[in-house]
């Protein structure tokens, strides 16, 4: 490929790996399969089966849970859809649930199955209705849904808020229902996927009242414990399939390290401008791209550089069009992205993680990954989505100057054969059970002793403080609902809040939603002067009304956007378990964390050159949340260090800990938090707190406090290699004051770290 060869890209090429083309592995179809559906695949070109996708039929036809484990682009929609409409087609008043995590996938879903059920060419079509129940599905449809649908694809969010409350309009479904399909299982991990484990409880709890009792087939990509997961989420042992048997064409893994501009600070270009000059290169020689960025910021401040680069009113941009792709847009603005990346009218796009998952976005061949996206799960993911299963692709990896990405550049062995992180849930959190308990006992009274899929023993206390603030009341051996409240709307199953923030467009009295967003990160990207981009358009937000979770906008043009500055203060509430990890005293701690997070300030930052020009402040309430944390007391430090040279010790610690913590667990940066305590005032000692950032915690710090010594060993040999003389935002983040922080960062971790 002639990029490769290019002058500007070549010299900081740290590596490139080629995954060889692999042969497909098949099976004939299986015996009674329906001439109907084996009609529908040949027509398609479909004559047998991969081995996972006829391991997967025997499976789910013996009824037995089950779960399918292969890389993106494999088939997997068959492994479901094959044994799901067979079972429908024998017994016609049997349905099934289908569960995506996303609208868009709903859609993409809908349309796979419509296109290999309609007639066509003289055949006969299959008499299966189809009908996705999501928000954005219109009142006159949910009834002939809810009355005729046979495979009904919905989200976890519409089955909490709309179905489960709701389920006395579906008795015919639930009273059928054979099969639930969750697909994308990886996607439910931490707090969501601890709420995921209870929607599942209750889902399970209205179709055995029904007289049902259905069979799941999950589906996931690569993850380290697929098996665990899958039962942690249905609380009953499961079948696992892990062998891949579909073909795929040849992959070209490129490892990139921009270039250093201040090699003694060890600052590097910019991510956001380098995968902007790849990206380019690529669509200029005719490749569809997708880039997939860390935030919504940059996803917006990206694609307008592409398209700035691009910029020829003669020739329309070189017959080249990149948009944005992210969350917070409107579902005909997502749908739109989606039809032209299919139909070919969009060439590139640049994207959030919103696009990581299996949507049909068409045949792209080469993906840019700037930035490691939380988790080798998401980049694999990522990887996945340029080249489909015959064809070649290539994806480049853009490392940041983030200690995380430079570990991974340094060691590019590791990369390609490192095991797969596992994924962290905790469907018995108090906060998730709780909740989930009110939605539960509104949808149908508890009855004393009765085997209800949730632990018992907390139920029972659960509902008995209910009965005390008089939300449920106990007579007769059951547990009534008796609160005017509908419990699922103030629950939320991704984020802190339920309510989102409206992000309306004021400009010359327009008044038109242009996008929403959720409370706490409105606080921290939409505060009042900051810069909000949209599709390209740059809006300045002229007023952020929190109690009516409105936020107004109007068009500007300026040259810079905006970053807040977050303010964090910690409470220790409770101390659980107290952990020897260090002979000399240097104990962790698990319990639970009062977190009180403050947006003070913002930073402006020109565009292109990412300098800060200025500062502005910020007026907004503080944010509070009780969450779950592993607090490491560091009882004997040196003596010698004065406070600042502790401070700048324990924050380059924090840094580089807060980076590494991806590697070793299935999580996003964003869901930690590491705060390192010079006095601490709870514990009369230095100590280091990694908090889980979700309300009531998402099992990350108990995960934790068992890889905590490698998670030190990992950030003890980052900043050994790191060539840089005082720290650097590669090792511990900073450039310290101090020309021994580093030494004595390092010295620190490998005590940390020694057995």
């Amino acid at each position: 490929m002639k990029i490769l060869d290019d002058s500007r890209f070549t010299p900081h090429i740290e590596g490139i790996t080629v995954l060889p083309e692999r042969e497909a592995v098949t099976r004939p179809f299986p015996d009674g399969i329906d001439e109907r559906l084996r009609e529908a695949l040949s027509a398609r070109g479909i004559g047998e089966l991969y081995e996972h996708q006829a391991l997967a039929y025997e499976s789910a036809r013996a009824w037995k849970h089950t779960v399918v484990v292969t890389p993106t682009a494999s088939g997997k929609t068959l492994c479901y859809n094959l044994p799901v409409m067979q079972s429908l087609l024998e017994n016609p008043a049997s349905g099934a649930l289908y569960l995506f995590p996303t609208k868009a996938l709903s859609q993409d879903q809908q349309s796979e199955i419509n296109e290999l059920a309609e007639p066509a060419d003289g055949r006969e079509g299959i008499p299966l209705r189809v009908c996705i129940y999501d928000g954005d599905t219109p009142q006159s449809i949910r009834a002939d849904a809810r009355e005729r649908g046979r495979i009904i694809i919905s989200n976890p969010d519409m089955i909490h808020t709309g179905i489960l409350p709701n389920h006395p309009k579906w008795i015919r479904f639930f009273s059928n229902l054979s099969y639930i399909v969750v697909d994308e299982m990886h996607t439910y991990r931490g707090i969501f996927g601890s709420h995921m484990a209870n929607v599942i409880r209750r889902i399970r709890r209205v179709a055995r009242f029904y007289g049902s009792d259905p069979v799941f087939i999950f589906c996931s990509a690569t993850i380290g414990n697929p098996q665990e997961l899958a039962e942690r989420l249905i609380g009953e042992e499961v079948h696992l399939i892990d062998k891949n048997g579909a073909p795929s064409g040849k992959k070209t893994i490129v490892l990139y390290n921009p270039p250093l501009v201040d090699a003694v600070q060890g600052i590097r270009k910019s991510v956001m401008t380098e995968s902007q000059q790849w990206a380019i290169a690529f669509l200029e020689q005719g490749i569809k791209t997708i880039l997939f960025a860390r935030s919504r910021v940059r996803t917006e401040v990206i694609a307008s550089y592409i398209n700035e680069s691009l910029a020829n009113r003669f020739t329309n941009n070189h017959g080249i069009t990149v948009v944005p792709y992210r969350g917070g847009l409107l579902p005909l603005e997502r749908r739109k992205i989606e039809k032209g990346l299919r139909d070919g009218s969009i060439q590139g796009v640049v994207s959030t993680n919103a696009l990581e998952l299996g949507i049909d976005i068409g045949g792209l061949d080469a993906a840019v990954v700037a930035g490691f996206p939380g988790s080798f799960s998401s980049f694999w993911q990522q990887a996945g989505r340029a080249g489909r299963r015959k064809t070649d692709s290539i994806a480049v990896f853009i490392a940041s100057s983030s200690p995380l990405d430079q570990y991974i550049i340094s060691h590019k062995d590791y990369f390609f054969t490192r095991p797969a992180e596992t994924a962290q849930i905790d469907p018995d959190n108090p906060y998730v059970l709780t909740d989930h308990v009110k939605c539960a006992a509104f949808e149908l009274p508890f009855i004393d002793g009765e085997p209800s899929f949730f632990p018992e023993d907390a139920v029972t206390d659960i509902l008995s403080f209910l009965e005390e603030d008089g939300i449920v009341r106990h007579t007769g051996g059951r547990w009534h609902w008796s609160d005017r409240s509908y419990p699922s709307e103030a629950v939320s199953l991704r984020s802190a809040t339920a309510d989102n923030v409206v992000i309306v467009d004021m400009t010359k009295g327009a008044n038109t939603v242009i996008g929403e967003m959720d409370r706490p990160s409105a606080k921290e990207l939409i505060f009042p002067n900051a810069i909000y981009i949209h599709l390209g358009k740059q809006f300045v937000v002229t007023a952020l009304d929190i109690p009516n979770r409105r936020a107004e906008v109007a068009e500007t043009d300026v040259n810079y956007f905006t970053d807040a500055v977050v303010k964090t203060d910690l409470k220790v509430l409770t101390e659980d378990e107290r952990l020897p990890f260090m002979p000399n005293g240097a104990d962790m701690v698990l319990g639970d964390l009062l977190v009180r997070t403050q947006v003070s300030k913002f930073k402006k930052l020109r565009f292109h050159t990412h300098e800060n020009i200025g500062f502005g402040e910020i007026s907004l309430d503080a944010e509070e949340m009780e969450t779950r944390a592993l607090m490491l007391l560091l009882p004997e430090l040196p003596d010698e260090l004065d406070e600042t040279a502790l401070g700048e010790v324990l924050t380059g610690l924090a840094s580089i800990v807060r980076s590494v913590i991806p590697f070793f667990l299935l999580c996003d940066r964003q869901d930690i938090g590491v705060v390192p305590m010079v006095r601490d005032t709870h514990f009369g000692c230095a100590a280091l707190y990694v908090y889980d950032r979700a309300p009531g915690g998402s099992g990350l710090s108990e995960a934790l406090s068992v890889k905590l010594r490698d998670v030190f060993a990992a950030a003890a040999e980052r900043v050994r290699e790191c060539p840089c003389e005082t720290g650097c935002p590669s090792c511990i983040g900073v450039d310290a004051t101090l020309a021994e922080t580093k030494e004595r960062a390092m010295t620190l971790l490998e005590v940390l770290s020694d057995q």
